[in-house]
C-alpha cells in the first residue's frame, strides 16, 4: 500500500481561476504530472490544451460545466458537456441549477441532471454533480439531490465549486466550501455506486484526510503541491 500515491489519486487539481493564462494552465498541468494526481479540472476552452499536455500520462482531464453558478439552460449544459468530451475531457463537473433547486422545481432539476449524465456516459466520461452547498443549505434539499443523482446514474456528488460566496447583512462575503457534515450526509444518502467529491477549502493534508474519513474519495484542490509535499514528509516517498 502506497499512502502518498493514494492521496495523490484523490486529488483533482483545480485550474479554474478566471485570471489563469495559457502559460498558467501549462504550469499547473506540470504540477499535476509531477505528482500524478487523479485529474486536472479546467475551464471548457482549456480542455484541448490540457489534453495535449497530459497525453500519454495517467492524469485525466476534467472540465467544469455551467460553472460557477449553474445558470445555463439544460440544452447549453448538455452541449457544453458533449463538446468538452469531444475535446478530450474524461470527467465532467456540472453545477446544478441552484435557483430551481431552492424553488423546489425537482422535475427540472432531475431532468437536467439526467440529461447531462446521459451525454457524459455516451462519451464514456464520468459525471460529478455539484450541489453548491454554500447556497443549497437545507438538509432535505441535499438529501433529495443525492437521491436524484443516484437514480440518474451520476458517478459522483460534489459539495461545492469553491466560488459560492454568500453576502452577509454587514455587506461582507462569507464562504464555507466543503464541510465534513456535508460529506457525511452525501455519503449516507447516495447510492453505493455514487462517490463523493469535496471541494472548496481543502488546503492541507489534514483537511484531505478528514474528508477521506468522512467518505470523500476525491477532492478538488489548488494547494496540491503543499498537500503532497506534507504527505511525503509524513508517510515517506511515493
Amino acid at each position: 500500500m502506497n499512502i502518498v500515491r493514494d492521496i495523490a489519486k484523490m486529488i483533482d487539481h483545480s485550474i479554474l481561476q478566471p485570471t489563469h493564462t495559457d502559460s498558467d494552465l501549462l504550469k499547473q498541468c506540470e504540477i499535476a504530472l509531477k505528482y500524478n494526481v487523479a485529474s486536472v479540472c479546467v475551464k471548457p476552452y482549456a480542455v484541448k490544451m490540457a489534453a495535449g499536455k497530459l497525453s500519454g500520462s495517467q492524469v485525466k482531464v476534467g472540465c467544469v460545466i455551467g460553472f460557477p453558478h449553474g445558470n445555463s439552460s439544460t440544452a447549453v449544459k448538455v452541449f457544453e458537456a458533449e463538446q468538452a468530451c469531444l475535446d478530450g475531457a474524461e470527467e465532467i463537473d456540472m453545477v446544478i441549477n441552484i435557483g430551481k433547486t431552492l424553488g423546489g422545481d425537482w422535475d427540472y432539476v432531475e431532468d437536467e441532471i439526467k440529461a447531462v449524465t446521459d451525454v457524459c456516459h455516451k462519451h464514456k466520461a464520468i459525471i460529478k454533480v455539484i450541489f453548491e452547498t454554500d447556497f443549497v443549505t437545507k438538509t432535505d434539499d441535499k438529501i433529495r439531490l443525492c437521491e436524484i443523482c443516484t437514480l440518474a446514474g451520476a458517478d459522483f456528488v460534489k459539495t461545492s465549486t469553491g466560488y459560492g460566496f454568500v453576502k452577509q447583512p454587514d455587506g461582507n462575503y462569507n464562504y464555507k466550501g466543503a464541510t465534513l457534515a456535508d460529506v457525511e450526509l452525501m455519503r449516507k444518502h447516495s447510492g453505493l455506486s455514487v462517490q463523493v467529491k469535496c471541494a472548496g477549502g481543502v488546503r492541507t493534508l489534514d483537511d484531505l484526510l478528514k474528508m477521506k474519513a468522512a467518505g470523500a474519495t476525491r477532492s478538488g484542490a489548488t494547494a496540491t503541491e503543499a498537500i503532497i509535499t506534507e504527505a511525503i514528509k509524513r508517510f515517506g516517498k511515493k
